[in-house]
């Protein structure tokens, strides 16, 4: 993988995010992907897996974010051999309750010889109140 790659591939997460699409989510990993949203949880194993907890997050659609309620971008910082890491950050419009939430991520990636995603670790912080000026 190069970094233009890994772009393309954070671009096609990012659409899939936003669409929910099975076959752009499919289309990302690798059969026997590792998926964790935090660093310390077990892994989601398999593509199959993805799709099903991106579709219907602890069983429930609701839990989903939807259309348009937050914006993404996503850029390698290091790209090498196979392996990646991205940062970028997520902000959330919704709920009305609670808007304007930023979160900010890095992402632990690495790639089989397709460019899919076999490993994926995610780790993130959630901005709150005003950033430190110092």
């Amino acid at each position: 993988m190069n970094h233009a790659g890994v772009q393309a591939w954070l671009d096609r997460y990012s659409e899939a995010w936003r669409t929910y699409e099975p076959d752009a989510i499919r289309d990302l990993f690798n059969p026997d992907v590792e998926y964790r949203y935090h660093a310390w949880a077990d892994p989601i194993v398999g593509c199959e897996a993805i799709v099903a907890d991106w579709l219907s997050p602890d069983g429930d659609p609701a839990q989903r974010d939807q259309p348009g309620s937050f914006r993404s971008h996503y850029e390698p910082w290091l790209v090498e051999g196979d392996r990646a890491v991205a940062i970028g950050t997520s902000d959330y419009d919704a709920p009305a309750d609670a808007p304007g939430r930023r979160y900010y991520n890095a992402w632990l990636l690495e790639f089989d010889g397709e460019g899919r995603c076999r490993t994926f670790v995610e780790y993130y912080n959630l901005q709150r109140g005003e950033p430190s000026r110092g």
